[in-house]
């Protein structure tokens, strides 16, 4: 059946009936050539005084007796079919997939994705420093096209990325990290892809670059002229240890792109809370505190940038970024004008919905398992629906304004004073930004493994006590463990469009949230309330997609990316069952609508219906 309406139990007691989170109460369905509608609704008799509720009956009289058409079909998960559309690899070769990484649908219905720089497990993988070979590998860019249903590999750039898997200083996240085509890509072919280049490597200071350029493919052949770069935007990276590359980008309407950043910062040194360790560094750059670059103004890592790119290469700076890169603090320049939002710690996949201009994003949190009344929040994973340019936190709060503790010098293992969410300052001895930073703009959705949205009793410094005991849960369907978010697209549904296979209206305007991980973790279709949504207002609605985007070790396990394409239908890509490499499980999977069009048909609606 299709659920018309469900009960929000949030808003009253349910006591021993209570459903949960998922309470269906009206539900309507095409049966064998007739229509049914239920409802649980109407048991008293002033409910038939509710305009809302004599609407709701008078849309279910109308479409049961023919005089009007409805879609009763749009979340039967039976009506969808999930199809691998890419086989694997022949041994030893990546003619099919790269280590999946990012996709993105050109207007004609061709589907590019990329390979961040993992080699098939056959290939060496180079560790040591001492050879000028360590980590190089290749960032392979795949052509699907549909109307020959043939993969070929456009081409593949030299990138530091390959160093396989291990400890925070072994292992490496950087690579080919991001795609996106040029809005007249069908006219000039333009691709933008952000990488890190394996030439730019310094092996001595442990220091690589990233760039964002921008390359020719011929339209004809599928092919990438790798002479062809032009390199917009280029920044340094610590690659002495690991992780948080980011590596998303999307477009707006305005011609305007938008990189998402990774904080260049490990996890390890400071037990799973806030990355606020000043020590230890590598020849002088820390490794394991934020505040060096996801909380300063004057560093392009974890980030969110926006840039307008010209014709010849180049790039303009839009108004209304965060700063203006003229912004100084005691007589020196200390802001970066790209910088659109500040305070995210991995965000690996942003999206524009073109039809409002805002921006969707998702990021990774830390690693810690519980909260603790020292040091703060558990690990949030979280999305943020971004209407502003913003600081959304990290390192130093997260979730709903939820603030960590301090951990400065002399001695790190030490907490000092909580921080200020609303004032928040970069005290760092590694920030070469300003000391006084936006204010923090509190996220939508937040995840822990103790549940959704989870929010403690706060003292009258507005510090939560982050007792396990006392936490409520704003998002009950939500639950974490092992997560890593994976933020996905607004789905717009085109009336116009005559694909046979695109999901139906019912979809339009709901926000796709996801996981890399199937388990207890979020597949969510989401609706935000725009009067809220820009200030961190919880999503008012919700529903599981697991059922028509299969998870399992047969389905779509690993939710690596997830894009609609211009056909309708959804292409998501599965990372695969390893780690920093490829392996039969790697695909680009699409995910097609089979219940067809609204009912009754056309020629089925009763005498003189409109």
């Amino acid at each position: 059946v299709h659920t018309v309406a469900r009960v929000r139990e949030a808003g009253y007691q349910p006591g021993s009936s209570a459903n949960g989170w998922d309470h269906p109460v009206s539900w309507c369905r095409d049966y064998d050539g007739g229509r049914s509608f239920y409802t649980g609704m109407g048991g008293t008799v002033s409910s038939y005084d509710e305009t809302d509720f004599r609407a709701h009956l008078r849309g279910a009289l109308l479409w049961t007796t023919r005089v009007s058409q409805a879609d009763c079909k749009a979340t039967i998960t039976g009506n969808y079919k999930a199809e691998r559309l890419t086989q694997a690899n022949q041994p030893g070769r990546n003619d099919q997939i790269g280590e999946p990484h990012g996709l993105v649908t050109a207007p004609d219905g061709r589907v590019l994705y990329i390979g961040r720089g993992g080699a098939d497990s056959s290939q060496p993988v180079v560790t040591d420093w001492n050879n000028p070979e360590i980590g190089k590998g290749k960032g392979e860019i795949h052509v699907y096209d549909p109307q020959t249903k043939k993969v070929t590999l456009a081409g593949a750039l030299t990138v530091f990325g390959n160093k396989g898997g291990g400890d925070e200083l072994i292992k490496v996240e950087e690579g080919l990290l991001g795609i996106e085509l040029d809005p007249r890509f069908e006219e000039n072919g333009w691709v933008y892809l952000h990488y890190t280049p394996h030439s730019q490597l310094n092996r001595d200071t442990r220091m690589a670059e990233r760039r964002v350029s921008r390359f020719t493919l011929d339209l004809a052949t599928n092919k990438l002229d790798l002479g062809s770069e032009k390199v917009l935007l280029k920044w340094p990276v610590q690659v002495h240890s690991c992780c948080h590359s980011g590596g998303g980008m999307t477009w707006d309407s305005k011609g305007n792109l938008y990189i998402a950043t990774g904080d260049n910062n490990s996890s390890r040194f400071s037990d799973g809370y806030s990355g606020n360790n000043p020590e230890p560094n590598y020849k002088g750059v820390s490794f394991a505190d934020a505040r060096r670059t996801a909380g300063n103004t004057n560093n392009l890592n974890g980030k969110i940038l926006r840039i307008h790119p010209e014709p010849d290469g180049t790039y303009t700076l839009p108004s209304g970024n965060l700063f203006t890169g003229q912004e100084t603090d005691e007589g020196g320049g200390k802001t970066r004008g790209e910088i659109y939002v500040m305070g995210v710690r991995n965000p690996a996949r942003i999206f524009v919905d073109k039809q409002t201009d805002t921006l969707y994003a998702g990021w990774v949190g830390p690693d810690a398992g519980a909260p603790s009344t020292t040091w703060g929040p558990a690990k949030y994973d979280t999305f943020a629906v971004i209407t502003k340019a913003s600081n959304r936190g990290w390192p130093y709060c997260m979730g709903n304004k939820q603030p960590y503790r301090d951990r400065n010098l002399p001695d790190p293992s030490k907490p000092l004073g909580w921080y200020d969410c609303n004032a928040p300052k970069n005290e760092s001895p590694n920030n070469d930004g300003l000391v006084n930073l936006p204010p923090v703009t509190g996220n939508n959705i937040w995840y822990s493994p103790q549940g959704g949205a989870p929010d403690f009793p706060r003292d009258a410094n507005g510090v939560p006590s982050y007792k396990q005991e006392e936490a409520t849960y704003g998002l009950p369907w939500l639950k974490g463990g092992g997560q890593a978010a994976m933020n996905g697209p607004v789905y717009r549904y085109d009336a116009a469009s005559g694909s046979g296979t695109k999901w139906p209206a019912y979809w339009d305007g709901k926000w796709f949230v996801g996981d890399f991980y199937d388990a207890d973790q979020p597949r969510n279709a989401v609706l935000t309330d725009p009067k809220t949504q820009g200030d961190g207002g919880l999503p008012v609605h919700s529903e599981s997609l697991k059922k028509i985007v299969p998870i399992g070790n047969d389905g779509i396990k690993n939710l690596m990316d997830w894009k609609f394409g211009p056909d309708g239908a959804l292409y998501v890509l599965d990372y695969g069952r390893g780690f920093f490499t490829s392996d039969a499980k790697s695909a680009l999977w699409r995910v097609t609508y089979t219940g067809g069009g609204p009912t009754p048909a056309a020629d089925q609606l009763a005498r003189g219906a409109q």
